[in-house]
């Protein structure tokens, strides 16, 4: 249980942080507006809150896992928002960064 909790608070991690950078992206580099800058900069403090709530205390190992949801969630996100095709390369590194954060977060510790 404490896995998939794990698991969902780095999703909606994911959201918000990709979302926000995205919304930053779209304010400046498509012309878009600052009242999409805005909402960028909020949800990228949302995504600061949400990642206290995962259950390991190590600020170190939650960053660093959360790399590897970054890594795929920005793949996926481009390719729902901008309709980005990764390659193999992408998916495979993508696929890597996913195994390290399992690897980081949920190895077996013995404490």
């Amino acid at each position: 249980m404490l896995i998939l909790r794990s698991a969902a608070l780095f999703l909606v991690a994911a959201l918000f942080e990709i979302g926000g950078a995205w919304l930053v992206w779209q304010g400046v580099r498509e012309h878009r507006g600052w009242l999409w800058v805005g909402a960028g900069v909020m949800a990228l403090g949302v995504y600061g809150f949400v990642a206290t709530f995962q259950p390991d205390a190590h600020f170190g190992r939650i960053l660093a896992a959360y790399g590897g949801v970054f890594v795929g969630g920005s793949l996926a996100w481009g390719m729902v928002a901008d309709g980005y095709r990764p390659d193999r390369w992408d998916v495979t590194g993508a696929l890597i960064c996913l195994a390290g954060m399992a690897v980081i977060m949920w190895a077996p510790r013995g404490h």
